[in-house]
């Protein structure tokens, strides 16, 4: 099965072809560097990593490019408030990202642009966008985008440019021609970080960031261009409207965007106030539970954040964990993942048939050795498949070594609830199996007495 993707833009699955034959160029919106990530950014950076190792397991060179944008009024804001400068507070967040990052097992894409460091391309572009009719000077001297200039906006979004209002991140201003033009160059302010242009000291307005990084290290057209759902509109839809109108051409040809993160059936976000960093999930669950919670729904599904669900994704990587301390340290020669771990990855990066397929595989290995039988081949696909997801990539003793210090605790409840049956005191013994089950523990009760074990 060739390798389908859902085309954001089109609507539709389609079967990905790229530009340049066993080539693909692959830009992903980065993170603005001012606070440390939360669990919305894991989940683009996650999946986007599946994305990357799996168009490089199926053989392409990827050129996979991911941007830091390091000049932004949050920045500004919380450098001040910290008293800090601006380059060493996000030299920190970058740094603390890529901590993130590396802990959850994501692989650091091809190339990390800057904003700052782009400023010709930003000022080149915009210089283009004037020349062709597409931008103008205001006159308090901001450079503004003229959307209304552009024939094709909103074919990413799939709205109707009459029926629009002003986007997030889009400035007010009484000087547009049109409420919905947004900022290209915005002019310097007293204290701010500005650059030379042919417009006076300023600095660039978000979304030109990524058109003109984009282009610049992957050419005027390239294959994928991805990131959350929340930037679809009106970031992704001013990217083509600035890259099109200024260089002619399709710009990406796949959109690929990721579903929001949800707690309590409300999208998680700073703005809102409910978000979770990755940091502080991490305090409590190992790095590669988060994943593992993130990989089990698909990529353009709402992810329903919880306790409980973090529980789940434990509980399996705990399954999991347990078929690689049974391999112990059996000479595992790698090998191509299965037919059907393929299947579901082709079917536009479908993790939850592909985990569906590791859990099978892991079933047929521990069936396998309690009968004795020769299970190198399930073994090695095991290790592949689990390698190509990084999950279960931690040593499998130090990973129950934690979960060891609790046996005392769960023996102790074992024990209540044998009690709680002589005395005929069922609820209770209800309840106990009940707040195991919750943690992942299950009982087996026989005439010797009750065995747990993680499920």
């Amino acid at each position: 099965m060739s390798l389908h993707l859902y085309n954001t833009r089109a609507g539709e699955k389609q079967v990905f072809t790229t530009l340049q034959a066993n080539q693909v160029g692959m830009y992903v919106c980065g993170v603005t560097v001012y606070d440390h990530c939360h669990v919305g950014h894991a989940r683009v950076m996650i999946v986007f990593d599946v994305v990357y190792r799996w168009l490089k397991q199926l053989g392409y060179d990827v050129n996979y490019v991911r941007n830091f944008t390091d000049v932004d009024d949050k920045i500004i804001a919380r450098a001040a408030e910290r008293n800090m400068d601006i380059q060493t507070l996000t030299d920190k967040m970058i740094a603390a990202f890529h901590e993130d990052m590396d802990a959850l097992g994501c692989l650091r894409p091809t190339l990390e642009p800057r904003a700052t460091t782009h400023m010709p391309a930003m000022i080149a572009m915009i210089e283009a966008l004037i020349e062709r009719n597409f931008a103008y000077v205001s006159d308090t001297g901001d450079v503004l985008y003229s959307v209304r200039s552009f024939n094709g906006y909103g074919t990413l979004s799939g709205k109707n440019i009459d029926d629009l209002e002003s986007g997030s991140r889009v400035d007010v201003d009484d000087k547009k021609r049109d409420p919905l033009d947004f900022v290209l160059w915005k002019q310097a302010k007293t204290g701010e970080p500005s650059w030379a242009s042919p417009w006076g000291e300023g600095r660039p307005g978000w979304h030109i960031e990524c058109s003109a990084m984009s282009c610049e290290h992957l050419g005027k057209t390239f294959d994928i261009h991805g990131g959350g759902m929340d930037l679809k509109f009106p970031h992704h839809e001013n990217e083509i409207a600035q890259a099109c109108a200024a260089n002619g051409g399709d710009f990406a040809r796949f959109w690929l965007h990721n579903g929001f993160v949800n707690i309590n059936a409300e999208k998680m976000s700073k703005s809102l106030g409910n978000f979770f960093t990755i940091r502080e999930v991490t305090e409590t669950y190992h790095p590669e539970v988060l994943r593992m919670f993130i990989l089990g729904t698909h990529y353009r599904s709402p992810l329903d954040f919880s306790d409980a669900a973090l529980n789940a994704a434990k509980a399996g990587l705990d399954r999991l964990y347990e078929t690689k301390r049974r391999l112990g340290d059996m000479n595992i020669v790698q090998a191509n993942v299965n037919q059907a771990f393929q299947t579901a990855l082709n079917d536009d990066f479908n993790t939850p048939e592909a985990l569906a397929e590791v859990f099978e595989c892991s079933r047929r290995i521990n069936k396998g050795l309690n009968e004795h039988q020769d299970m190198v081949a399930d073994m090695a696909c095991f290790t592949a498949m689990t390698g190509l997801l990084a999950i279960v990539q931690q040593d499998a003793e130090i990973w129950f070594q934690g979960d060891e210090e609790d046996t005392s605790a769960i023996e102790s409840l074992i024990e209540e609830r044998t009690a709680a049956k002589k005395s005929r005191n069922f609820s209770r013994a209800d309840a106990i199996r009940h707040e195991l089950a919750a943690q992942g523990i299950i009982l087996e009760d026989s005439a010797t007495g009750t065995t747990w074990k993680r499920g």
